[in-house]
Protein backbone atom coordinates (compact mmCIF):
# COMPACT_ATOMS: atom_id res chain seq x y z
CA UNK A 1 0.00 0.00 0.00
CA UNK A 2 1.32 3.31 -0.62
CA UNK A 3 0.14 6.64 -0.50
CA UNK A 4 2.42 8.62 -2.88
CA UNK A 5 1.37 12.40 -1.72
CA UNK A 6 2.10 11.35 2.17
CA UNK A 7 5.40 9.25 0.73
CA UNK A 8 6.60 12.59 -1.48
CA UNK A 9 6.01 15.02 1.83
CA UNK A 10 7.77 12.52 3.54
CA UNK A 11 10.96 12.17 1.14
CA UNK A 12 10.25 8.56 0.10
CA UNK A 13 10.45 7.74 -3.34
CA UNK A 14 9.56 4.28 -4.89
CA UNK A 15 13.23 3.06 -5.28
CA UNK A 16 14.32 3.95 -1.43
CA UNK A 17 11.05 1.73 -0.97
CA UNK A 18 12.34 -0.88 -2.76
CA UNK A 19 15.36 -1.11 -0.74
CA UNK A 20 13.59 -1.07 2.35
CA UNK A 21 11.61 -4.24 1.26
CA UNK A 22 14.73 -6.34 0.52
CA UNK A 23 16.28 -5.58 3.89
CA UNK A 24 13.31 -6.45 5.67
CA UNK A 25 12.75 -9.62 3.56
CA UNK A 26 16.60 -10.93 3.76
CA UNK A 27 15.50 -11.70 7.61
CA UNK A 28 12.54 -13.69 7.12
CA UNK A 29 13.00 -17.11 7.94
CA UNK A 30 16.27 -15.67 10.51
CA UNK A 31 14.65 -13.21 12.47
CA UNK A 32 11.06 -13.80 12.28
CA UNK A 33 9.09 -16.18 10.04
CA UNK A 34 6.97 -12.91 9.07
CA UNK A 35 6.36 -9.08 9.32
CA UNK A 36 4.32 -6.09 8.73
CA UNK A 37 5.43 -2.48 8.16
CA UNK A 38 3.69 0.65 8.28
CA UNK A 39 5.58 4.32 7.95
CA UNK A 40 3.79 7.36 7.82
CA UNK A 41 3.73 10.65 9.59
CA UNK A 42 0.90 13.36 10.61
CA UNK A 43 -0.63 13.30 7.27
CA UNK A 44 -0.95 9.52 7.31
CA UNK A 45 0.20 6.45 6.50
CA UNK A 46 2.90 6.69 3.40
CA UNK A 47 3.43 2.99 3.21
CA UNK A 48 2.73 -0.44 4.60
CA UNK A 49 3.92 -3.79 3.30
CA UNK A 50 4.00 -7.50 4.62
CA UNK A 51 7.28 -10.00 4.44
CA UNK A 52 6.88 -13.82 5.09
CA UNK A 53 4.47 -15.86 6.63
CA UNK A 54 1.65 -15.47 9.82
CA UNK A 55 2.05 -19.28 10.27
CA UNK A 56 5.02 -21.81 9.43
CA UNK A 57 3.70 -25.25 11.58
CA UNK A 58 1.29 -27.51 9.64
CA UNK A 59 0.75 -25.35 6.98
CA UNK A 60 2.66 -21.68 5.47
CA UNK A 61 0.39 -18.47 5.48
CA UNK A 62 1.55 -15.81 3.80
CA UNK A 63 1.60 -12.70 6.16
CA UNK A 64 -0.94 -10.02 4.71
CA UNK A 65 -0.82 -6.04 5.32
CA UNK A 66 -3.83 -6.76 7.32
CA UNK A 67 -2.64 -9.82 9.55
CA UNK A 68 -3.77 -9.59 13.38
CA UNK A 69 -0.77 -9.37 15.85
CA UNK A 70 -0.72 -9.99 19.71
CA UNK A 71 0.77 -6.84 20.33
CA UNK A 72 1.87 -7.45 23.71
CA UNK A 73 3.09 -4.85 25.85
CA UNK A 74 2.10 -2.49 23.15
CA UNK A 75 -1.26 -2.92 25.17
CA UNK A 76 0.35 -0.54 27.82
CA UNK A 77 0.60 2.74 25.98
CA UNK A 78 -1.98 2.00 23.29
CA UNK A 79 -4.93 0.74 25.40
CA UNK A 80 -3.99 1.22 29.35
CA UNK A 81 -2.09 4.62 29.05
CA UNK A 82 -4.42 6.71 27.10
CA UNK A 83 -7.21 4.96 29.04
CA UNK A 84 -5.47 6.42 32.40
CA UNK A 85 -5.25 9.74 30.79
CA UNK A 86 -8.81 9.93 29.38
CA UNK A 87 -10.18 9.73 33.01
CA UNK A 88 -7.86 12.11 33.71
CA UNK A 89 -9.22 14.43 31.65
CA UNK A 90 -12.66 13.86 32.92
CA UNK A 91 -11.54 14.62 36.45
CA UNK A 92 -11.65 11.14 37.67
CA UNK A 93 -8.45 10.81 38.92
CA UNK A 94 -4.97 12.84 38.78
CA UNK A 95 -1.54 11.34 38.66
CA UNK A 96 -0.18 11.93 41.91
CA UNK A 97 -3.06 10.29 43.60
CA UNK A 98 -2.24 7.34 45.91
CA UNK A 99 -2.89 3.65 44.55
CA UNK A 100 -4.38 2.83 47.99
CA UNK A 101 -7.04 5.76 47.97
CA UNK A 102 -8.50 3.61 45.02
CA UNK A 103 -7.42 0.07 46.04
CA UNK A 104 -8.01 -0.09 49.83
CA UNK A 105 -6.59 -3.71 49.98
CA UNK A 106 -3.10 -2.19 47.97
CA UNK A 107 -1.20 -2.75 51.48
CA UNK A 108 2.39 -3.38 52.91
CA UNK A 109 5.48 -1.48 53.75
CA UNK A 110 5.49 1.68 51.75
CA UNK A 111 2.66 0.99 49.29
CA UNK A 112 1.02 3.85 50.67
CA UNK A 113 3.56 5.83 48.76
CA UNK A 114 2.23 4.83 45.77
CA UNK A 115 1.17 6.55 43.25
CA UNK A 116 -0.50 6.31 39.37
CA UNK A 117 2.11 7.54 38.07
CA UNK A 118 4.71 5.61 39.61
CA UNK A 119 2.55 2.90 38.18
CA UNK A 120 2.57 4.64 34.56
CA UNK A 121 6.64 5.33 34.81
CA UNK A 122 7.60 1.35 36.35
CA UNK A 123 9.04 3.23 39.56
CA UNK A 124 6.32 2.06 41.96
CA UNK A 125 8.78 -0.50 43.38
CA UNK A 126 6.71 -3.67 42.29
CA UNK A 127 8.76 -6.26 40.91
CA UNK A 128 9.32 -6.89 37.77
CA UNK A 129 7.16 -10.22 37.20
CA UNK A 130 5.93 -12.96 38.89
CA UNK A 131 4.02 -16.16 37.32
CA UNK A 132 0.78 -15.66 38.83
CA UNK A 133 -0.75 -17.89 36.28
CA UNK A 134 0.77 -20.97 37.77
CA UNK A 135 -1.51 -20.74 40.54
CA UNK A 136 -3.94 -17.91 39.80
CA UNK A 137 -7.27 -18.33 37.38
CA UNK A 138 -8.96 -15.07 37.27
CA UNK A 139 -8.06 -11.33 37.14
CA UNK A 140 -9.37 -11.07 40.48
CA UNK A 141 -7.22 -13.56 42.15
CA UNK A 142 -4.01 -11.72 40.22
CA UNK A 143 -5.03 -8.73 41.69
CA UNK A 144 -5.60 -9.39 45.18
CA UNK A 145 -1.98 -11.41 45.07
CA UNK A 146 -0.46 -7.99 43.96
CA UNK A 147 -2.75 -6.06 46.46
CA UNK A 148 -2.20 -7.94 49.49
CA UNK A 149 0.19 -10.48 49.29
CA UNK A 150 3.54 -8.79 46.43
CA UNK A 151 5.69 -6.40 49.18
CA UNK A 152 8.04 -3.51 47.20
CA UNK A 153 11.85 -4.63 46.08
CA UNK A 154 12.46 -1.14 46.32
CA UNK A 155 11.80 2.65 47.53
CA UNK A 156 9.15 4.21 44.76
CA UNK A 157 9.85 6.41 42.62
CA UNK A 158 13.81 5.71 43.24
CA UNK A 159 14.51 3.47 40.21
CA UNK A 160 13.07 2.18 37.09
CA UNK A 161 12.25 -1.86 36.94
CA UNK A 162 10.21 -2.68 33.97
CA UNK A 163 7.47 -4.16 35.69
CA UNK A 164 4.04 -5.88 33.81
CA UNK A 165 2.20 -5.91 37.94
CA UNK A 166 2.21 -1.88 37.70
CA UNK A 167 -0.04 -2.11 34.39
CA UNK A 168 -2.32 -5.00 35.84
CA UNK A 169 -3.25 -2.60 38.67
CA UNK A 170 -4.08 0.01 35.88
CA UNK A 171 -5.86 -1.90 33.99
CA UNK A 172 -8.05 -2.47 36.84
CA UNK A 173 -8.65 1.10 38.36
CA UNK A 174 -9.77 2.11 34.95
CA UNK A 175 -12.24 -0.46 35.21
CA UNK A 176 -13.27 0.11 39.12
CA UNK A 177 -13.03 4.16 38.23
CA UNK A 178 -14.99 4.05 34.75
CA UNK A 179 -17.18 0.85 35.96
CA UNK A 180 -16.07 -0.50 32.24
CA UNK A 181 -13.86 -3.55 31.72
CA UNK A 182 -10.68 -2.51 30.32
CA UNK A 183 -11.52 -3.69 26.65
CA UNK A 184 -15.08 -2.14 26.66
CA UNK A 185 -13.78 1.40 27.66
CA UNK A 186 -10.94 1.28 25.56
CA UNK A 187 -12.78 0.14 22.56
CA UNK A 188 -15.89 2.97 23.05
CA UNK A 189 -13.28 5.75 24.02
CA UNK A 190 -10.41 4.90 21.65
CA UNK A 191 -10.81 2.71 18.96
CA UNK A 192 -14.09 2.77 17.62
CA UNK A 193 -13.62 6.76 17.41
CA UNK A 194 -10.70 6.25 15.58
CA UNK A 195 -11.72 3.41 13.07
CA UNK A 196 -9.59 0.86 14.96
CA UNK A 197 -11.93 -1.35 13.42
CA UNK A 198 -9.21 -4.10 14.05
CA UNK A 199 -8.14 -3.14 17.16
CA UNK A 200 -9.53 -5.69 20.74
CA UNK A 201 -9.19 -8.15 22.97
CA UNK A 202 -10.22 -11.47 23.13
CA UNK A 203 -10.09 -11.80 18.86
CA UNK A 204 -13.61 -14.04 17.88
CA UNK A 205 -12.39 -17.50 16.62
CA UNK A 206 -13.76 -16.29 12.74
CA UNK A 207 -10.63 -14.09 12.81
CA UNK A 208 -7.96 -16.42 13.51
CA UNK A 209 -6.80 -17.41 9.97
CA UNK A 210 -5.91 -13.30 9.87
CA UNK A 211 -4.07 -13.91 12.86
CA UNK A 212 0.15 -14.65 13.47
CA UNK A 213 0.40 -17.42 15.27
CA UNK A 214 2.69 -17.21 18.09
CA UNK A 215 4.58 -19.83 20.28
CA UNK A 216 4.49 -23.75 20.61
CA UNK A 217 3.65 -23.14 24.24
CA UNK A 218 5.04 -26.12 26.78
CA UNK A 219 2.53 -24.65 29.82
CA UNK A 220 -0.54 -24.80 27.20
CA UNK A 221 0.89 -27.86 25.63
CA UNK A 222 -0.21 -26.26 22.08
CA UNK A 223 0.08 -23.17 19.25
CA UNK A 224 -0.65 -20.26 20.78
CA UNK A 225 -2.56 -19.05 17.82
CA UNK A 226 -5.72 -16.70 17.96
CA UNK A 227 -5.58 -15.98 21.76
CA UNK A 228 -2.86 -13.64 23.97
CA UNK A 229 0.40 -15.27 24.22
CA UNK A 230 1.12 -13.81 27.84
CA UNK A 231 0.46 -16.39 30.30
CA UNK A 232 -0.65 -14.19 33.23
CA UNK A 233 -2.70 -12.17 30.72
CA UNK A 234 -4.35 -15.58 29.44
CA UNK A 235 -5.10 -16.72 33.45
CA UNK A 236 -7.14 -13.58 33.35
CA UNK A 237 -9.37 -14.25 30.90
CA UNK A 238 -7.15 -12.48 28.13
CA UNK A 239 -8.34 -8.68 29.00
CA UNK A 240 -5.33 -7.19 31.51
CA UNK A 241 -3.45 -3.56 31.24
CA UNK A 242 -0.08 -5.07 30.69
CA UNK A 243 -1.22 -7.21 27.31
CA UNK A 244 -3.66 -8.85 25.72
CA UNK A 245 -4.56 -6.34 22.70
CA UNK A 246 -4.40 -7.55 19.19
CA UNK A 247 -4.57 -5.14 15.92
CA UNK A 248 -2.75 -4.39 12.78
CA UNK A 249 0.34 -2.64 11.20
CA UNK A 250 -2.74 -0.42 9.78
CA UNK A 251 -4.45 0.17 12.95
CA UNK A 252 -1.19 1.35 14.88
CA UNK A 253 -0.65 3.48 11.75
CA UNK A 254 -4.21 5.27 12.71
CA UNK A 255 -3.14 5.89 16.55
CA UNK A 256 0.54 7.51 15.32
CA UNK A 257 -0.76 9.58 13.45
CA UNK A 258 -3.42 10.47 16.41
CA UNK A 259 -0.25 10.99 18.47
CA UNK A 260 1.45 12.92 15.96
CA UNK A 261 -1.47 15.33 15.92
CA UNK A 262 -1.63 15.70 19.67
CA UNK A 263 -4.76 13.66 20.28
CA UNK A 264 -6.76 13.80 17.28
CA UNK A 265 -7.31 13.35 13.72
CA UNK A 266 -9.57 16.00 11.79
CA UNK A 267 -12.69 16.69 14.43
CA UNK A 268 -12.13 13.30 15.96
CA UNK A 269 -9.84 14.18 19.09
CA UNK A 270 -9.67 11.03 21.95
CA UNK A 271 -7.00 12.85 23.85
CA UNK A 272 -6.32 16.67 24.57
CA UNK A 273 -3.04 18.33 23.57
CA UNK A 274 -1.95 18.38 26.76
CA UNK A 275 -2.59 15.00 27.44
CA UNK A 276 -0.44 13.75 24.79
CA UNK A 277 2.80 16.05 26.19
CA UNK A 278 2.33 15.15 29.25
CA UNK A 279 2.47 10.97 28.66
CA UNK A 280 5.78 11.88 25.88
CA UNK A 281 7.46 14.16 28.62
CA UNK A 282 10.31 12.46 31.01
CA UNK A 283 9.11 11.37 33.92
CA UNK A 284 12.42 10.05 35.06
CA UNK A 285 15.23 12.16 35.13
CA UNK A 286 18.23 11.20 36.91
CA UNK A 287 16.54 7.45 37.10
CA UNK A 288 18.25 4.60 34.65
CA UNK A 289 15.81 4.64 32.36
CA UNK A 290 13.53 7.68 29.79
CA UNK A 291 10.48 7.15 30.43
CA UNK A 292 7.04 8.75 29.98
CA UNK A 293 3.93 7.65 30.67
CA UNK A 294 3.18 4.45 29.20
CA UNK A 295 5.90 5.31 26.64
CA UNK A 296 9.57 4.51 26.79
CA UNK A 297 11.38 7.43 25.48
CA UNK A 298 14.64 7.79 23.26
CA UNK A 299 17.66 6.59 25.25
CA UNK A 300 20.99 5.05 25.02
CA UNK A 301 20.47 1.68 23.07
CA UNK A 302 16.70 2.47 22.42
CA UNK A 303 15.09 0.15 19.97
CA UNK A 304 14.55 3.18 17.50
CA UNK A 305 18.60 3.21 16.74
CA UNK A 306 20.43 6.30 16.71
CA UNK A 307 18.72 8.66 14.02
CA UNK A 308 15.35 9.05 15.68
CA UNK A 309 15.45 12.46 17.94
CA UNK A 310 15.64 12.75 21.23
CA UNK A 311 12.61 13.54 21.05
CA UNK A 312 11.00 10.32 19.98
CA UNK A 313 8.86 8.22 21.92
CA UNK A 314 7.83 4.41 21.39
CA UNK A 315 7.21 0.66 23.09
CA UNK A 316 7.85 -2.94 22.40
CA UNK A 317 6.16 -6.33 22.57
CA UNK A 318 7.61 -9.54 23.49
CA UNK A 319 5.80 -10.76 20.78
CA UNK A 320 8.15 -9.13 18.08
CA UNK A 321 5.97 -5.56 18.02
CA UNK A 322 6.97 -2.34 18.40
CA UNK A 323 5.90 0.99 17.60
CA UNK A 324 7.97 4.05 17.72
CA UNK A 325 7.00 7.61 17.05
CA UNK A 326 8.88 10.67 16.17
CA UNK A 327 7.52 13.92 16.72
CA UNK A 328 10.35 16.12 15.89
CA UNK A 329 10.92 14.55 12.22
CA UNK A 330 6.65 14.31 11.37
CA UNK A 331 7.48 10.20 11.46
CA UNK A 332 5.71 6.66 12.46
CA UNK A 333 7.23 3.26 11.61
CA UNK A 334 5.00 -0.11 13.34
CA UNK A 335 7.20 -2.69 12.86
CA UNK A 336 4.99 -6.27 13.08
CA UNK A 337 6.85 -9.29 13.18
CA UNK A 338 5.71 -12.97 14.72
CA UNK A 339 9.27 -13.23 16.27
CA UNK A 340 7.99 -15.89 19.12
CA UNK A 341 6.56 -18.14 16.19
CA UNK A 342 7.48 -21.07 17.15
CA UNK A 343 9.82 -20.20 19.70
CA UNK A 344 10.42 -17.14 21.96
CA UNK A 345 14.00 -18.43 22.13
CA UNK A 346 14.95 -16.41 19.10
CA UNK A 347 15.70 -13.00 20.18
CA UNK A 348 17.64 -11.75 17.09
CA UNK A 349 14.72 -9.45 16.65
CA UNK A 350 16.63 -7.12 19.74
CA UNK A 351 19.65 -6.36 17.55
CA UNK A 352 17.33 -5.79 14.39
CA UNK A 353 15.56 -3.26 15.56
CA UNK A 354 17.95 -0.26 15.48
CA UNK A 355 19.35 -1.34 12.41
CA UNK A 356 15.77 -1.13 10.60
CA UNK A 357 15.03 2.36 12.44
CA UNK A 358 17.93 3.75 11.30
CA UNK A 359 17.36 2.54 7.59
CA UNK A 360 14.41 3.89 7.53
CA UNK A 361 15.46 7.60 8.45
CA UNK A 362 18.33 7.01 6.05
CA UNK A 363 16.47 6.80 2.96
CA UNK A 364 14.61 10.17 3.33
CA UNK A 365 15.84 12.35 0.99
CA UNK A 366 15.59 15.17 3.35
Amino acid sequence: MKNLDVLNYMGFYDDSLEKLDEFIQKRVGDVYPGAVIAIGCSRGLGYCSAYGYSLIIGEKLPMKENTIFDLASLTKPVATATSIMILVEKGKIYLDEGVQDILPSFKGLAKEKVTLKHLLTHTSGLPAHIAFYRWCSSAEEVVNEICSKVSLVYEPGTRVVYSDLGYILLGYIIEKISGERLDLFAREKIFNPLGMKDTMFNPPEKLRSRIAATELCKWRKKLVWGEVHDENSYAMGGVAGHAGLFSTALDLAIFAQMMLNKGSIGSTRVLSRRSVEVMTTCHTEGLESRRGLGWQLKHRGAACGDLFSEDSYGHTGFTGTSIWIDPQQDLFVTFLTNRVHPSRENTKIVKFRPKLHNFVVGLRAY
